[in-house]
């Protein structure tokens, strides 16, 4: 305090240390209900609304003085970085806050890919918690799980491993600035709109802008595709032959998993089901050239359907729509059909797998057989990360599975090859109860 009372008596030599400390406490006092004025009602400009916010939060004529005197604006005085400095060591009861963020959570998952009966290892899954903050989740995080089931060889199912993710980033991030730029404020509500309930995006503009951004990422993803040959060379600079970027390819389904919402983005015949009250619900379609719809469009742009081992793209491929597959196109397309999930209290699990699951087990046995895994009588995981522990009741399965989520995933595996299945297997199962 003497520090401050010898830099004021530097300007006025004839004030008293009394008059200083007496000056300072009415300057703190003023900031301090500015702040709390500022925190209740909106900023204006003009000077009748500043002076009338004074009057109504509780400024005296006398403070209203000292502004003068001290030639200094009220709205600067108000300011956090003033405030922080000029307030220091003394308690306040305005409080300012940050942007909440949100708390960094990971679901409960488990997933296994094995080889199966199938001569080549072709299939590749993918798993991002907390991939971003976009704001199309009203910047809360986003889980990102993905089944690629590749065809002419691993290598289109790998890079989509490596890169969907990382083009998905891309276009919510630059979704992001698009909202930044319209609004100003980072598309988030006001305060008055989130007490009357309002969204800050329409269900239908949320719904349209995560396709467009989901359309876009597998657009991306297709050019790469065809255009990085197996060797990983990117254009024709390579000496491999030509055939190795033309033939190959992979299906993708995408599973983006909100707060609120399930996001599934599918190109291809793998599928995602929703397992909600004990009922199996697909939240996607398989592409296969024998749907009506699919043969329709294939005709259109001039390709056929023979059937030979199962109805085939001109002969060759047993998918209508999947990643890469140049020698195909145009009749092959990479446009994923997207389905938008509202969560509700009833669901229990969700499970992505590649057809190596779905060709010899039905959508319904395979909840059937998640939901009895995923069963109740372990301890609460409330306090018990699922996906780092044993949480399963028989000893030799607690050696094998860090969760049940993990057993689910293994348990559908084993049945689907008891089924006599051929292909690669993969399968990711999400525990929505223990999110």
């Amino acid at each position: 305090m003497t520090v401050v009372c010898k830099r004021m008596q530097s300007d006025d030599d004839d004030e008293s240390p009394a008059k200083c400390r007496e000056r300072r406490r009415r300057r703190i006092e003023m900031r301090r209900v500015a702040v709390i004025s500022a925190a209740s009602a909106s900023p204006s400009s003009s000077k009748n609304s500043e002076e009338n916010r004074m009057e109504n939060s509780g400024f005296t004529a006398e403070s209203k003085r000292i502004c003068k005197e001290e030639g200094k604006d009220v709205s600067a005085s108000s300011s956090s970085n003033s405030l922080a400095e000029d307030m220091e060591g003394f308690s306040s009861k305005a409080v300012i806050t940050s942007p909440r963020e949100a708390p960094k959570t990971v679901p409960t998952f488990g997933s296994i890919s094995v080889l199966g009966r199938s001569r080549d290892m072709e299939d590749a899954i993918c798993i991002r918690t907390n991939l971003c903050l976009p704001e199309l989740s009203r910047r809360q995080r986003v889980h990102f799980f993905a089944v690629y089931d590749g065809h002419g060889g691993p290598h289109v199912a790998e890079l989509c491993k490596e890169r969907m993710h990382v083009l998905l980033a891309e276009e919510l991030k630059r979704v992001d600035c698009m909202f930044r730029g319209e609004s100003g404020v980072g598309g988030r509500s006001t305060i008055e709109e989130q007490q009357e309930g309002r969204q800050f995006v329409k269900q239908v503009e949320l719904e349209d802008q995560w396709k467009r951004v989901l359309r876009r990422s597998f657009e991306r993803m297709d050019e790469m595709a065809m255009n990085t040959c197996a060797c990983g060379s990117v254009g024709y600079m390579c000496r491999c032959h030509s055939m190795e970027v033309a033939l190959g390819g992979s299906t993708a389904v995408v599973a983006i998993l909100t707060d609120n919402h399930i996001v599934v983005a599918n190109c291809g015949d793998s599928r995602a089901v929703l397992c909600r009250g004990g009922r199996a619900i697909p939240l996607s379609v398989d592409h296969k050239p024998d749907r009506s719809d699919e043969l329709a469009r294939i005709e259109v742009a001039g390709g056929r359907v023979i059937f030979v081992n199962g109805a085939r793209v001109e002969g060759i491929l047993a998918m209508s729509r999947a990643i890469g597959d140049k020698f195909l196109k145009p009749v092959v397309i990479s446009e994923p059909e997207i389905t938008f999930t509202k969560m509700v209290p009833e669901d229990e699990c969700l499970i992505l797998a590649s057809d190596g699951l779905w060709d010899v087990i039905s959508s319904k046995l395979a909840c059937e057989a998640a939901l009895e895994c995923l069963g109740e009588g372990n301890p609460s995981s409330a306090t018990i990360d699922l996906n780092a522990r044993p949480q399963i009741g028989d000893e030799r399965a607690e050696a094998l599975y860090s969760s049940r989520s993990d057993l689910a995933a293994a348990v559908l595996t084993r049945l689907a090859l008891a089924r006599k299945s051929t292909d690669n297997i993969s399968v990711i199962v999400v525990d929505l109860k223990r999110r």
